[in-house]
């Protein structure tokens, strides 16, 4: 997983400015929030049920404008932006949504491929990279499946694999491991581990799963009634091989 790009470490990769969201006049779902997520970093976004974690990462990659506040992603006040520098900036972006969104009638591998073909790649460019991916994944065996005959756990990792493919400068994922066993979510963590390590992408994951908690060693941001708090980093296990 080669990486040519030049990254600026100083800039934040993601940069929340007091912002709110509301969803009705008497309704915030976020109220205030700052944070910053350095360039490179590896964050866990955890927090209970219905504390607003999917709607801070519809912030994040642009799928929502916020109430009040600004969102900065890559030095770039997004609230400045027309939808073309929109779109130029979620290019950078990769998405694990929780609804897995692939489209039935094409394949588990030109799901995956899709990203590489809207931009114009051909397929001697990315067969390597999608088949090594959906090997990874576990689906070396279901690349020509399409997702009606595919399981949840299936799906999510399809989904993953396509949300990494283009080795995106930012990676959020909305409970990635929440439809696969223990042993898989682990191996996905290794991937996301090392997409982190080996490419510089800037990683925030909202989890409520316990083990990637403890195992990845990542700095944790708590959401609860609407605010963020910041908590130190598990001391982190050595995942098995």
């Amino acid at each position: 997983m080669a990486d040519t790009r030049h990254k600026n470490e100083q800039t934040p990769a993601v940069w929340f400015e007091n912002v709110s969201q509301s969803y009705g006049p008497q309704v915030d779902v976020l109220s205030g929030v700052d944070f910053e997520l350095p360039a490179q970093s590896f964050t866990l976004l955890t927090g209970p049920s219905g504390a607003g974690k999917t709607t801070l990462l519809k912030l994040a990659y642009l799928a929502l404008r916020p109430t009040r506040g600004r969102v900065n992603l890559f030095g770039v006040d997004t609230s400045a932006l027309n939808r073309s520098g929109l779109a130029k900036l979620r290019r950078r972006i990769g998405v694990v949504f929780q609804e897995f969104r692939l489209l039935d009638h094409l394949t588990a591998y030109e799901n995956v491929a899709l990203p590489l073909r809207v931009v114009g790649l051909s397929e001697r460019q990315y067969r390597d990279d999608v088949m090594e991916l959906l090997s990874w994944v576990g689906l070396g065996d279901r690349m020509d499946a399409r997702p009606p005959t595919l399981s949840g756990g299936e799906k999510q990792r399809v989904a993953i694999a396509r949300a990494i493919v283009g080795k995106p400068d930012l990676l959020i994922a909305d409970e990635p491991t929440g439809n696969v066993d223990a042993e898989m979510g682990e191996r996905l963590l290794r991937l996301f581990l090392e997409l982190n390590k080996r490419l510089g992408t800037t990683v925030l994951i909202a989890t409520h799963d316990m083990d990637m908690v403890r195992n990845s060693g990542a700095e944790i941001l708590r959401l609860s009634d609407g605010s963020l708090m910041r908590q130190p980093a598990l001391r982190r296990a050595t995942p098995k091989d």
